[in-house]
């Protein structure tokens, strides 16, 4: 016959039981809506499809093909000392520290308590008297408590999975920020190279406008011209002076961006010489294209890891709907007496252990809506980085389209500047020769400045448009094996190892320090994001 304690033992356990089983709340209908696009599963398109597949992706310095040392030294500049370039660094420490300390909660808690009182003791009917009243002691305590959380449904893992993916998608922005700055840059020098050539241009224009004035005094010194030729062609000296002046302007200004971007002074900018571009690479894509594009671009390589980050986000809030289970342990000395050490003698010394349970039994509804309000955050970041996907296609097919029209356009202009050089040289010949009237000089003369203008505009844009092309493939970010299903072995490296690789520096860059962007983990797929062992019931 079992004894009294024993059936209040079994009575306890049974209710403990049923209290578990009642209070596991249900998760619902709550899952995931969105899945993630595949790369090759969109149609590139014709411009893709049709462009040079051998030139291979850009070099982590792509700018050297533009074979000028002043832009090489200025990038490295910015580089150092932009100070939105800084930010961004400074928010991947951040995101890496955050991931410190969400490890932190995986490993045990140990603090220490101490508190050293001189008390005096009441002597009345509710605090005494006794053996103490009316008397002044010492009352002291010194305790070690020892916590540790069981992470049985793995909250803590996946909490610190989702900082360390938080932290490596910082890294990834902090990449496409610098890589922003370098295009920045480029474009920023290329426009100065293209304002230097219409001075040129403005300056030739302005010669020949005055050569021509002075054509047409001497035509009417000498009886030939009238005085309205005179006055024509000397109307427009002005305007060319004007040109001049706003294209010196435009060249300043643009000393001012690029100082400005390189974190320096507008008189830093006085220094940069005139620009000598000279862009020798061809204009191809890469033969694994689109497939290793997720890996390439910046932007891309982010939104992965976002997505990764939302998952772990979904294991984290269905862990919240199971028992929490700590281990404890307290160990200490407790004295009140005369003594100020009294209370470290052993005879004074205590301990506790033993294990606590906490678990969910009502919540008013609120752990379900933390799981669908992580459920809408995985749907959102899957959505943008299919945005990011499709956005990054249409970016190249953009380029490769516009570096091919700017090619062809390129030779139209050369024969359009070489077509009007020919009929302004006639409509001058015969305003020398008195065969045509200035009219037709003037008109044949602002028609070579618009060809001539045009042109210069067309390989300006063509130099940029090359630097487009290197951001819309990634602009040679760095990638190694895939963080977890990428591993050699199939064992996940260390926590440590990924934040070490998180704060990697960036190759070959002359840059401060950028977190290196290690190629992301698939993310879960939507029928299995956030699984974990979870009991049907719950």
């Amino acid at each position: 016959m079992q004894s009294p304690a024993t059936k209040g033992t079994l009575a306890l356990a049974v209710l403990a039981v049923s209290l578990i089983m009642t209070g596991c709340a249900s998760m619902g209908d709550n899952k995931p809506k969105s899945t993630r696009i595949e790369a090759n599963a969109l149609d590139a398109g014709a411009a893709i499809r049709a462009a040079d597949r051998d030139a291979g992706w850009p070099a982590s310095d792509w700018w050297r093909a533009y074979r000028d040392p002043q832009l090489d030294a200025w990038i490295a500049a910015a580089q150092a000392g932009n100070p939105s370039l800084a930010a961004a660094e400074a928010r991947v420490r951040e995101a890496q520290a955050m991931a410190r300390v969400a490890r932190s909660a995986e490993l045990p808690q140990i603090n220490g308590n101490l508190s050293l009182m001189r008390q005096h003791w009441p002597d009345n009917v509710y605090y005494g008297p006794g053996p103490l009243a009316d008397t002044d002691t010492w009352n002291n305590t010194g305790t070690l408590g020892l916590s540790y959380h069981v992470d049985l449904w793995g909250k803590d893992k996946n909490a610190t999975e989702r900082a360390l993916d938080t932290a490596h998608a910082t890294a990834a922005d902090a990449r496409a920020a610098k890589l922003e700055l370098e295009v920045n840059v480029v474009r920023a020098y290329v426009g100065m190279s293209m304002n230097y050539a219409l001075l040129d241009l403005a300056h030739e224009t302005f010669e020949r406008q005055r050569a021509l004035a002075d054509l047409a005094r001497k035509r009417l010194q000498a009886g030939i011209g009238t005085q309205l030729e005179v006055s024509q062609a000397e109307s427009t000296l002005p305007d060319y002076e004007r040109q001049i002046d706003s294209y010196e302007e435009a060249i300043q200004l643009a000393r001012h961006q690029l100082a400005a971007l390189a974190g320096k002074g507008p008189g830093a900018g006085d220094a940069i010489k005139r620009p000598s571009l000279a862009l020798d690479a061809p204009a191809g894509l890469p033969s694994a294209m689109p497939a290793d594009l997720l890996g390439r671009r910046p932007d891309v390589v982010a939104a992965r890891w976002t997505v990764d980050a939302q998952a772990r986000g979904i294991d984290v809030a269905k862990a919240a709907f199971y028992p929490n289970i700590d281990l404890l342990a307290t160990v200490g000395g407790f004295g009140v007496t005369a003594p100020f050490t009294d209370f470290l003698r052993a005879m004074n010394g205590g301990w506790t252990a033993g294990p606590a349970l906490s678990l969910p039994i009502f919540e008013g509804g609120r752990l379900r809506a933390q799981l669908g309000a992580a459920d809408a955050g995985y749907d959102q970041a899957v959505e943008r980085y299919n945005q990011t996907v499709v956005g990054a296609l249409k970016d190249i097919a953009d380029q490769v389209v516009r570096i091919r029209s700017l090619d062809t356009q390129k030779k139209d202009a050369a024969r359009s500047v070489a077509a009007n050089d020919r009929s302004y040289q006639l409509s001058r010949e015969g305003f020398r020769r008195g065969l045509t009237d200035y009219v037709n000089v003037l008109i044949a003369q602002q028609q070579l400045l618009r060809a001539q203008e045009t042109a210069a505009r067309i390989d300006a844009e063509r130099l940029a448009a090359h630097a487009q092309l290197m951001a819309a493939l990634g602009g040679g970010v760095e990638t190694g094996e895939d963080g977890r299903d990428g591993h050699p072995s199939g064992d996940h490296p260390s926590r440590d190892e990924a934040a070490a690789g998180a704060a990697a520096p960036a190759a070959a860059s002359g840059a401060k320090p950028v977190a290196a962007i290690a190629r992301p983990a698939r993310p879960a797929q939507v029928a299995t994001a956030g699984a974990s062992a979870t009991p049907a019931a719950r």
